[in-house]
């Protein structure tokens, strides 16, 4: 029993027994004892707090460094629209529209490829728009799979009309006889620095797939004469129809047909009649001074 006795006091127990309150300091299984508490549990409370103050400290450090340098907004790359219609660098003319008396006029030929469809724009132009001076645009269009068929005759024509301004007193004129065959027509004005009078023109076939459509724009409120118009779409003609046949056998029916500007004979094609497409323009403008 004494030793029982001595072995309790070694290990900080009292005489009274377990549940007899704190004894005097000592040893026991969880280290030193002061008051009731272990040196080891205060040690832990010390870690824990400093992990807790080191935190905060690192809290605040990251709020500081947001607001003196905040996060870079990326805006999202918005995707490619690639255009449905491209133009070919190095054009080939496969088409001809001879207008000598047109004389220095800018004269321009480009080619455009449907993307997707494999459609093909040949573009003659003589002229620029917005100059005070006659002004042509012709378009051959050979579509593919991109449409179906073609618009309304007057919707084709005005889809040309973009690059003159804003198109008034639109009119449905009659159909104008030529060798490829009817071509519908529309009449217009276009306002701006230099008012213009326009003539829009429109014809398809079916075999093969083609639309011939343009518009012919002179200085001043009267249109052109219609059959100098139909006498310089005459004149049109082809250079090389490629991998088509098609083509080649559709101008050499229209051939077959050509009036040369009124004139039977081909000698007689190069009339004065025909020259008006532009000289007519240019001595109006010298009768009024310009």
């Amino acid at each position: 029993m004494h030793r029982a006795l001595r072995s309790r006091a070694f290990h900080g127990e009292p005489d009274g027994g377990l549940n007899a309150g704190p004894g005097p300091q000592g040893w026991t299984q969880d280290g030193w004892t002061e008051g009731g508490w272990t040196r080891r549990s205060r040690l832990s409370s010390a870690f824990f707090q400093g992990l807790a103050y080191c935190s905060g400290l690192a809290a605040v450090a990251a709020f500081a460094a947001y607001v003196a340098d905040p996060p870079r907004v990326i805006a999202a790359a918005e995707p490619t629209v690639r255009a449905q219609w491209t133009e070919v660098e190095r054009p080939f003319p496969a088409f001809a529209l001879p207008i000598p008396e047109a004389g220095e006029a800018p004269e321009r030929y480009a080619i455009q490829r449907h993307t997707g469809g494999g459609g093909r724009k040949d573009i003659l132009i003589r002229g620029v728009a917005t100059a005070d001076a006659p002004y042509l645009q012709l378009e051959i269009y050979r579509p593919g799979a991109e449409i179906a068929a073609f618009g309304k005759p007057a919707d084709e024509i005005m889809a040309h009309a973009g690059a003159l301004g804003i198109a008034r007193g639109v009119t449905a004129g009659d159909a104008l006889p030529t060798k490829f065959g009817s071509f519908a027509t529309v009449t217009f004005a276009v306002s701006g620095e230099t008012p213009k009078a326009c003539t829009g023109f429109a014809h398809t076939d079916s075999e093969p797939r083609l639309q011939i459509a343009g518009l012919f724009c002179q200085p001043g409120d009267a249109a052109v004469d219609r059959s100098v118009l139909a006498c310089a779409l005459d004149r049109l003609t082809l250079v090389a129809a490629g991998s088509d046949p098609t083509i080649g056998a559709l101008f050499a029916r229209a051939e077959r047909h050509r009036t040369f500007c009124g004139q039977r004979n081909p000698l007689m094609a190069p009339t004065p009649k025909y020259q008006t497409l532009w000289k007519a323009v240019e001595q109006k403008q010298r009768a009024a001074g310009r």
